[in-house]
């Protein structure tokens, strides 16, 4: 991540932010998350923000343009593709995780769009797993919506202060200001991290069922 973060804030921060928009918007659109997830690109972000290198509030709007347009573009793909998208070969590594997903989105609907969000897999196959199931648009889009503002803000926010020291914190609202923005960026991650697990586990306990024979 360190090579990633000195490659992006040697560049200009016009090619900055379009470096952070293209990953983040290709990870649905053109399913680059299976192997890069867009939230590397929004931390990096935020850190950049703090080192004011990239103002954090065209930040933040940026990433969630490009999260949901990238999901939109994402669903149409499923919607038109649909069953050969699914069954493409090179998917086939991930055929458990795939169908996991899918009967996630079956017994869910709209919550499994926003939740998807928050794993990096399902962030990524989600939305063309929707448009494969017609689910009506603008549902899909109310959850994808709510799902990237909270994602897109929150991840450049995590980055943001991050980046910036302790001791800068400290110098600019006093140390006890300090030390509770720390505890509330470890509390943050604690959650995104319980999040993860939890529906890491939804996923193996939905692979687990579907190995079962059906009586």
């Amino acid at each position: 991540m360190q090579t990633v973060l000195d490659a992006i804030r040697s560049m200009p921060p016009v090619a900055a932010y379009s470096v952070i928009f293209a990953l983040v918007f290709g990870e649905a659109a053109v399913f680059i998350g299976f192997v890069l997830p867009g939230e590397t690109a929004v931390l990096i972000g935020g850190v950049l923000a703090a080192e004011h290198h990239l103002s954090l509030t065209a930040l933040c709007i940026l990433v969630f343009i490009a999260a949901v347009t990238g999901d939109t573009v994402g669903y149409e793909v499923g919607r038109l593709l649909g069953p050969r998208l699914v069954g493409w070969h090179r998917l086939d590594r991930f055929r458990g995780r795939l169908d996991a997903a899918q009967r996630l989105f079956r017994e869910r609907g709209g919550p499994a769009v926003f939740l998807a969000r928050f794993t990096a897999f399902l962030r990524a196959a989600m939305p063309g797993l929707a448009g494969l199931s017609r689910m009506h648009y603008p549902r899909f889009l109310a959850f994808n919506a709510a799902g990237g503002l909270v994602w897109g803000v929150g991840f450049c926010l995590i980055g943001y202060l991050a980046g910036a020291s302790y001791e800068r914190v400290a110098s600019l609202v006093g140390r006890g200001a300090a030390v509770a923005i720390v505890v509330l960026i470890l509390i943050a991650v604690g959650i995104w991290h319980l999040r993860r697990r939890r529906a890491a586990a939804e996923l193996a306990a939905s692979a687990k069922t579907s190995g079962k024979p059906s009586d």
